[in-house]
Formats: structure tokens, C-alpha cells, sequence
């Protein structure tokens, strides 16, 4: 089973201007959450989806939800304090159904433009080797602080970003979730943070570089640029 856990539990601080959680900004009247669930909707290996929400902003995800024939979704769970709280709520969700071999997909619900050939070559490889994290090369130059406040500059050519989904074993990832627990660590940045830490070794597969996550404002540009430039493409040959 591959079952997808969208977390959209954040109240995105970064996006001050405007009037409600950035996962709920719409775009032709359709929540960006939307938008990313919808991809793995569509999906056909994905069996199921778990989606972490703001409790107060429940019942609307389940209106929208209702509004755009979404039968993937199987629950709707409150988030948590941080980003690491809430996936731990969508995976105690999938554990209460699912066994341990199941593939969890953990993507952010404000990054609605994976592609479908991705997510479908993250599943294989997941499956194949047991874990998969889509990244993208560097495009820029990364800067290392170091403890003694020396700085450094890694080979380009050897950096790469995360970005998601990151795929793990239900099992193994619950099992690194309990020790971040029991050690009382609640500040990964991200699922593959955790399970390096932890020491897992995890495989990589090249997304794409619009795989954007809303943040700011400019992204929110960006993203209707994108869908835009992909509607043209569609329509010109493109």
C-alpha cells in the first residue's frame, strides 16, 4: 500500500499579508491544499491519502474535500505544535490502519506542483529500495557556518535541496518519530533530516525545480505563473 500524508497544519507566518493560513489561499477559488492533493488523486499507485490540518480549519478542508469528489481522502487530522508534530498525527493515523510495510508519501500540502512522473518514480525506487527523497540540484552557491564561525563553500556539483514527497516505510519512520519523541526533539527541519540523524540511509531521485513550497508571497506569484506557463503549454504544443 502507498498512502500519501499531506500536512497543511501551519499558519505560515511568512505570508503576514494576508487573511488566512497559506495553505488555504486560493487560486481561482481553489485552496493551494487542493491543488496539491489532487495529484495524488490522480495517481493510481496511490491508494489513500491522509491529509494533517489546523483543527479549526477541519470542517472547511472537509467541505473542499466533498466539493471536488477527493475519495482518496481517508482522514482529516488535526496538526501539530511544529511541522515534525504534524506528520507524526498523519503517520499514528496510517498506523492505526495500515501495517508497518505500508509506504507513506510525506509531502507538504503547500507544494502543489510535483509531477506525476516524480511521485511515480519516488514510489518505485521507495519500494524497490525501501526509501526514496525527491531532490533538486543547487542552483546557487551554498555557504556553510562552521562551529569555530569559519565559513565554507561545498563543491556545487555535490549539493542538492530536498523537497518532497520523502518516502519511508511506515515502520521505520514511526520507529524514528518514537525516539524523537522519548528524546524530546521537535525541530527537524524535514522527514529525511530525522532519518539521517537516526541513522538511515535513504535514495535520492532528481525532481523538478518548479516543485516549488509556498512560502512568501513571491511564491504565491510564482505559482500562478507556473500553472499558467503549463495551461499554454498544453494548449500551444508546448
Amino acid at each position: 500500500m502507498n498512502i500519501a500524508v499531506i500536512y497543511a497544519g501551519g499558519m505560515g507566518s511568512r505570508l503576514h499579508n494576508y487573511s488566512r493560513p497559506k495553505q488555504f489561499i486560493e487560486f481561482r477559488s481553489k485552496p493551494i491544499v487542493i491543488y496539491t492533493i489532487e495529484i495524488f488523486q490522480r495517481i493510481s499507485a496511490v491508494d489513500g491519502i491522509v491529509v494533517v490540518c489546523l483543527e479549526d480549519w477541519i470542517p472547511y478542508l472537509r467541505h473542499e474535500v466533498e466539493k471536488y469528489n477527493l475519495d482518496k481522502v481517508l482522514h482529516i487530522v488535526p496538526g501539530g505544535r511544529k511541522g515534525q508534530d504534524s506528520i507524526y498525527n498523519g503517520l499514528v493515523c496510517v498506523k492505526d490502519h495500515y501495517p508497518d510495510d505500508t509506504m507513506v508519501l510525506i509531502h507538504d500540502g503547500v507544494r502543489p506542483l510535483a509531477m506525476d512522473k516524480t511521485i511515480l518514480e519516488c514510489i518505485e525506487v521507495a519500494n524497490e529500495k525501501g526509501n526514496c527523497v525527491v531532490v533538486v540540484p543547487a542552483m546557487e552557491t551554498i555557504v556553510v557556518e562552521g562551529e569555530n564561525g569559519d565559513w565554507s563553500i561545498p563543491n556545487r556539483s555535490n549539493c542538492y535541496v530536498a523537497r518532497a514527497p520523502q518516502c519511508f516505510r511506515l515502520g521505520d519512520v514511526m520507529a524514528a518519530h518514537l525516539r524523537a519523541l522519548k528524546e524530546e526533539k521537535h525541530d527537524f527541519i524535514d522527514t529525511c533530516t530525522m532519518m539521517k540523524y537516526y541513522g538511515h540511509k535513504f535514495n535520492t531521485i532528481l525532481g523538478t525545480v518548479e516543485n516549488i513550497k509556498i512560502t512568501t508571497p513571491a511564491d504565491c506569484f510564482m505559482f500562478r505563473a507556473i500553472i499558467e506557463a503549463r495551461e499554454e503549454g498544453v494548449v500551444f504544443g508546448l
